[in-house]
């Protein structure tokens, strides 16, 4: 009998990805497609079925070796209908994305929110090592997350569950965040929380390197950061120390809820490793429950880009087993 393969689908803005991957978590084939928002998104699940139906044609392989489709999706998602209410990057509003995934390639299709198949990801095949309970944090430009009990996503009620990156960190004269709140941790973690924390230090460290990367198009990023911290520069070092503080003081609180095994860290801020990792953990044992503290291990996240299709993948795979049974 052919090996069963499952289809993990990870949707943005600008490209989806796409992979093959087997019942075993091993990678088949990967590939991207550009996202056509044109016309409010309407060609985006034709454009996922053709694609497939192409991929496998080159690969030589009948399509009844596929059992499912797993897809992450950006935006407000009702995840018992994979329906989709509101996807500002893709133009989708009210749309049936489920349904109309299943319709046009005739395969089971299971959606969830694209961090938390990201976290799934890496509990699977990347730095999760098999954990069944796992919280991954993703820094980029935001905060995402997700939070994996006993091998399962967390959603609670309305599909909030995991959204980690608006647990306030400052409670009083915070700066905005994108959803409406002030002081969420991410304005202090992400990305562009690092790029104003360094901002509003320069007056403070009148000898940091960081004044010249300042008056640069574009000005401060989170690599001058971290690269100025190679250098020892106090300002980024002060930086690097306040997000460690915030974040980890952040995770030893969700610890006491959830009591992880692992906590793994993605994202672009992650590839600073050591650097945001240290004052991270550090300050996580500071504030943790001794238990807690001692049964949780962090890890940077191994999969990078790949870590939607995979998740997409163990979605698609644990549908099918529930569908069979």
């Amino acid at each position: 009998m052919d090996e069963k393969w499952y289809v993990g689908v990870d949707l943005g803005g600008t490209t989806i990805k796409m992979a093959f991957i087997s019942d075993y978590g091993d990678l088949i084939k990967k590939w991207e497609i550009p996202t056509d928002i044109s016309d409010k998104g309407k060609n985006i699940t034709k454009d996922i079925a053709k694609s497939i139906d192409s991929v496998l044609d080159e690969l030589g392989t009948s399509k009844s070796r596929l059992h499912g489709i797993g897809m992450g999706a950006p935006g407000f998602i009702d995840l018992s209908r994979g329906f989709i209410y509101h996807a500002v990057n893709i133009g989708w509003v009210n749309f049936p994305l489920k349904e109309r995934l299943e319709m046009e390639t005739g395969l089971p299709v299971v959606v969830d929110n694209d961090a938390n198949l990201a976290a799934v990801g890496e509990m699977w095949r990347g730095a999760g090592d098999g954990a069944k309970d796992l919280l991954c944090v993703t820094l980029g430009t935001g905060v995402g997350g997700g939070i994996v009990s006993n091998g399962k996503i967390v959603h609670g009620k309305n599909g909030m569950g995991g959204e980690i990156g608006h647990i306030t960190a400052i409670p009083e004269g915070g700066a905005p965040c994108n959803c409406g709140k002030t002081g969420c941790i991410e304005t202090v973690a992400s990305a562009t929380g690092i790029c104003r924390l360094a901002r509003e230090g320069l007056q403070n460290y009148p000898g940091s390197l960081l004044h010249k990367e300042e008056e640069k198009e574009g000005g401060i990023t989170s690599k001058d950061v971290f690269d100025a911290a190679d250098k020892k520069d106090e300002l980024a070092l002060y930086v690097l120390e306040l997000v460690g503080y915030h974040l980890g003081f952040m995770l030893a609180n969700l610890g006491c809820t959830i009591n992880p095994g692992k906590i793994v860290l993605g994202g672009g801020v992650s590839k600073a490793g050591d650097k945001i990792l240290e004052p991270v953990k550090r300050n996580f044992e500071k504030f943790a429950l001794p238990l807690v503290k001692e049964g949780t291990e962090f890890a940077i996240a191994s999969l990078g880009n790949d870590a939607g299709v995979y998740g997409g993948a163990y979605m698609a795979k644990t549908l099918h087993e529930e569908m069979v049974m």
